[in-house]
């Protein structure tokens, strides 16, 4: 087995009026949320494929297809918890993980507790194996105009010792 696997996971969402933004977890009173087939949590999402790429599995995509209806609406902590349960299947464990999240508004430090807590218990761990940080884009581009939102993730796994 190998010993430490390392897995990375993107995601991007349109923003548009009147939806619902959920960001790791939380809901956050905006005038926009994300379009998207499941609630369009971004750093959910982004997490689920990081730790499925470092076990080599397929992607969200695949796992739970968007023109499924079962998903139509889902919260997207389904997607992390299936994801963690098929990395303690392979016997792996977090070693840490590194989010950055890019929305130009509305700001996430008021969030990060509650984000970086939900993070912890879904994936198992203590805090301290969690970072979470809030990017802008600098009113470049989608992401900038505040039309988009995205998030990058970082993940290390390390193998379980059964010895």
């Amino acid at each position: 087995m190998i010993k430490q696997r390392i897995g990375h996971g993107y995601d991007l969402h349109r923003l548009e009026p009147g939806l619902p933004l959920i960001v790791g977890g939380v809901k956050f009173e905006h005038d926009r949320g994300c379009a998207a087939h499941s609630d369009g949590d971004v750093v959910y999402h982004a997490v689920t494929d990081a730790i499925l790429g470092a076990l080599g599995q397929d992607d969200i995509g695949q796992l739970f297809p968007d023109n499924d209806p079962k998903w139509k609406g889902a919260h997207s902590r389904v997607f992390m918890q299936e994801a963690v349960k098929l990395m303690r299947e392979a016997g792996y464990t977090l070693g840490n993980i590194d989010i950055t999240v890019i929305l130009e508004r509305p700001k996430l430090s008021p969030h990060k507790a509650a984000m970086k807590n939900n993070l912890a218990d879904l994936l198992g761990c203590d805090l301290s194996q969690v970072n979470l940080k809030g990017k802008t884009h600098e009113q470049v581009d989608a992401l900038g105009e505040n039309r988009a939102i995205s998030c990058h993730v970082v993940v290390l796994l390390n193998a379980v010792d059964t010895k």
